[in-house]
């Protein structure tokens, strides 16, 4: 009686043991679906009213890295600045360079 006792014992703990793996796998799975669609240009390829808006509305600050989204048509900008104090900042702009997130 105490052989059964233990063999049910045994196998409710794999089959609790084997649930608790697969769902650690479907979680990571998820988080690996999650990605943007900005696509990294050079600096000097923002729009004129991209570069005008920086510089008017963040004073001081430099353009360390610029990347563009949307191709149908509406771009956005994500633009990542670096201040005086070098504490960086990203902003993201439409064409016209106004400020949309």
């Amino acid at each position: 009686m105490k052989k059964i006792v233990l063999m049910v014992a045994v196998v409710a703990c794999v089959a609790f043991a084997s649930q608790g793996v697969q769902a650690s796998t479907v979680q990571v799975s998820v988080e690996n679906v999650m990605q943007d669609d900005f696509v990294k240009i050079e600096v000097k390829e923002l729009p004129q009213a991209v570069q005008d808006a920086i510089t008017k509305s963040y004073e001081g600050s430099t353009v360390k890295e610029a990347y563009v989204a949307g191709a149908d048509g509406a771009k956005k900008y994500k633009v990542v600045l670096v201040d005086k104090d070098q504490k960086e900042q990203t902003v993201v702009l439409n064409e016209k360079g106004e400020v949309i997130e």
